[in-house]
């Protein structure tokens, strides 16, 4: 399987969100736009949904995981990412994506280049995907360590 190179920004259209595509369009979206409602509705709600992230170690369910994203979308950085190269998997009741993410965290005259391995996981749930399950890492030790003392305050 090739990976897919154009990069998902959240800025492409939407849609329906019944392909995956569209799926992760939103999440981009949400992210990008510091949306919580949007976030809040790509992710499944339930205590069975799990994020494991650089910044916030393992979030297991909404409760745990919209704080993370609350904290990045309140916050006086900047943090922009889009996913590329990137495969998709699917069956009838889920897909998963494994890829990378580009981008930046910017706060005040800092900027921090971000390279994240990123997969993510959806199921079909009424008719639309949500997301249940998101993995990211940061494989570089010292960007790792530069963007969590920038965003969690360890400067």
């Amino acid at each position: 399987m090739q990976p897919i190179p154009t990069a998902i920004t959240g800025q492409e259209n939407t849609g329906d969100l019944t392909t995956p595509y569209q799926a992760l369009v939103q999440f981009y979206c949400a992210f990008n736009t510091g949306d919580m409602d949007m976030m809040s509705k790509n992710w499944a709600q339930s205590d069975e949904i799990a994020m494991d992230n650089p910044l916030g170690g393992i979030k297991r369910g909404w409760a745990e995981i919209q704080p993370v994203y609350e904290r990045i979308f309140k916050g006086q950085a900047k943090v922009y990412v889009e996913y590329f190269d990137y495969t998709l998997h699917e069956t009838a009741v889920m897909f998963y994506t494994v890829g990378r993410e580009r981008g930046y965290f910017r706060l005040g005259d800092e900027e921090i280049t971000l390279a994240i391995r990123t997969s993510r996981i959806f199921q079909r749930i009424g008719g639309c995907w949500q997301q249940v399950h998101h993995h990211g890492s940061i494989e570089e030790p010292k960007l790792l360590g530069r963007y969590q003392a920038a965003v969690l305050g360890n400067k």
